[in-house]
């Protein structure tokens, strides 16, 4: 499936560096959610979430030209939204974040298993904050979209043994403070 997918993006793409707006639309449309679940791991701010998305696919439109198949498009459009944030997210005098709740919505069966659901994702998203970005961006790109190392490696310019060694860290980091936010909540 993932091998209809990429020559079918990689055809829009084409046909967006001949100025197919429609070829556009429908990019835009298929990576604005993927997007935008990458970078709310990056930033909780919903409005340079979608300013970053937007950058990102105005990238996409200006150099279609350019792309050169030498990797997946999903990679080259994750690669240009991850520099576009990290460009962004430097220049934030404080901490950005909203209200984690505005992106749940279930309704609720078992009160008692939604408490526990709750509190392990509130738990996991704390831990998440508190990677650094790199690491951060290493565990939402393999687990939230996943890509392998090697995806990843192109996607935020570093070797694959830079990112097995971030997710090295990221994992040992989130078991210790998994452990740690569990055991206050307990």
């Amino acid at each position: 499936m993932h091998g209809s997918v990429d020559a079918s993006d990689a055809r829009l793409v084409g046909q967006v560096a001949a100025g197919d707006r429609q070829a556009f639309e429908r990019l835009y449309r298929g990576y604005f959610p993927r997007l935008t679940r990458f970078l709310n791991g990056m930033t909780r701010s919903v409005p340079l979430i979608e300013e970053i998305v937007n950058d990102t696919m105005l990238v996409v439109w200006q150099k279609a030209h350019s792309y050169d198949g030498s990797c997946k498009v999903s990679t080259w459009i994750f690669a240009i939204a991850y520099r576009k944030a990290c460009k962004a997210i430097k220049g934030l005098d404080d901490p950005v974040d909203t209200d984690p709740d505005q992106f749940e919505g279930d309704i609720c069966f078992d009160p008692v298993h939604e408490l526990d659901q709750h509190r392990l994702q509130r738990a996991i998203g704390a831990a998440l904050e508190d990677l650094p970005p790199a690491q951060r961006a290493v565990v939402q790109l393999t687990y939230h979209h996943d890509m392998g190392y090697a995806d990843i490696a192109a996607v935020m310019d570093c070797p694959v043994n830079t990112v097995k060694t971030r997710m090295f860290h990221a994992r040992r980091r989130l078991r210790k403070l998994l452990a740690d936010q569990l055991e206050e909540g307990s």
